[in-house]
């Protein structure tokens, strides 16, 4: 007998006292009570190529490619797509995307039981979110390539690829997945503000990703404590140069007021964000206005802080070198004038801003055929009130 309120009960069961593994047979055993005979909980792999069943799906191991099938389409477009009595439906944590429901249905569904399973989806959703931390299946089911220490090291610190509120968004993407080590970003949401920065750290392995390490732990503490952009600056340069002498970080520290689109930022060091507005490339700003972190002591003035005003829909993508010094076989770099192309290009076909993330770093890993030289990270911020 169909009842998906009992479905929704038996899971909802799960918050307290249990394991990611124990999802899958829940799933299964929910499943008559929607009119399903398999709901399989697909997680999207570290990579973002393929969707995987989750890790204890009974009788169920190959994956969906995310290019090229329904389930992938799902993911990409965060919206439910359906082949007779099949279904998929995108697995939300907020704006993040964790992955797809895969739903095999004993008849095509009614709007009311759609309805249903687009509530069941957002249910098993924060259900993986929740209790990911409490063991390894979903590590284990999104990890496709032994993951070095280093690069464990700097996940475990990251925030989820992709966050929205407050007028505002932010998604990121990060390569080589399985061997990151300097690079990383970090994001918040205070009141009206949205605080970004991006950090390319000099070196790579377990060296790097202590140093990198330090200095997000060090902006968090100051964002955390009410520091301005400058007094942030002068903290985490301070505890670089205690900490590990001779070494520098370039990074973005950025502020983005949603109320009015005031963009305020510090450029240490490092390139300066793409400003696209209505898919053309705006003016850069002004780069660098400060040294990078860890050297600011050896110029007496105070970090520069740069503000501009962004209108409705504006696009910044912030990157590190790793994105516009890609090289191809011949040695030709990706450059900035491709970057801005492929943003400007993908986003006039109305695709979603994690969705062209997506894509433009897989377009860096292809242009280098596989095999980055360097850490290739990149964050988008976009204005829409």
């Amino acid at each position: 007998m169909v009842d998906p309120m009992e479905a929704v009960r038996r899971l909802l069961d799960l918050r307290h006292r249990s394991r990611p593994e124990d999802l899958p047979p829940a799933l299964a055993g929910v499943a008559p009570l929607l009119g399903a005979d398999r709901l399989t909980a697909l997680m999207i792999d570290y990579e973002q190529i393929s969707l995987w069943p989750l890790h204890g799906t009974p009788g169920d191991h190959e994956p969906r490619k995310v290019d090229d099938t329904l389930a992938g389409q799902a993911f990409c477009t965060a919206v439910t797509t359906q082949a007779d009595s099949r279904m998929w439906l995108p697995l939300l944590h907020g704006a993040e995307r964790l992955g797809v429901l895969e739903v095999w249905l004993e008849e095509e569904p009614d709007e009311r039981l759609h309805r249903d399973l687009v509530v069941i989806a957002a249910l098993v959703a924060e259900l993986i979110a929740s209790r990911r931390f409490y063991g390894d299946a979903v590590e284990r089911t999104r990890r496709r390539l032994p993951m070095q220490l280093a690069a464990e090291i700097i996940w475990n610190q990251l925030p989820p690829l992709t966050f929205a509120a407050n007028d505002a968004l932010v998604t990121a993407v990060l390569e080589p997945c399985y061997d990151v080590g300097g690079d990383a970003f970090d994001y918040a949401a205070n009141g009206d503000i949205v605080h970004v920065a991006l950090f390319d750290t000099v070196g790579h392995g377990i060296s790097a990703s202590a140093l990198t390490t330090l200095t997000l732990n060090t902006y968090r503490n100051a964002r955390r404590s009410g520091l301005g952009l400058a007094d942030t600056y002068r903290s985490i340069d301070k505890w670089i140069r205690s900490q590990f002498p001779g070494a520098f970080v370039t990074a973005v520290l950025a502020e983005l007021d949603t109320t009015t689109g005031s963009y305020r930022r510090i450029a240490a060091g490092h390139p300066a964000e793409l400003h696209l507005r209505r898919g053309s490339t705006m003016t850069a700003l002004p780069t660098p206005t400060a040294l990078p972190l860890g050297l600011g002591h050896m110029l007496p003035r105070p970090p520069g802080v740069t503000e501009v005003m962004l209108e409705p829909g504006d696009t910044l993508v912030l990157y590190t070198d790793g994105i516009t010094e890609a090289r191809s076989a011949d040695g030709e770099l990706f450059g900035l004038d491709r970057l801005s192309a492929f943003i400007g290009e993908t986003m006039r076909l109305g695709i979603a801003a994690p969705e062209v993330m997506r894509r433009l770093i897989h377009a860096i890993v292809s242009y280098e055929n596989g095999e980055l030289r360097d850490d290739a990270t990149a964050a988008l911020v976009q204005w829409r009130p």
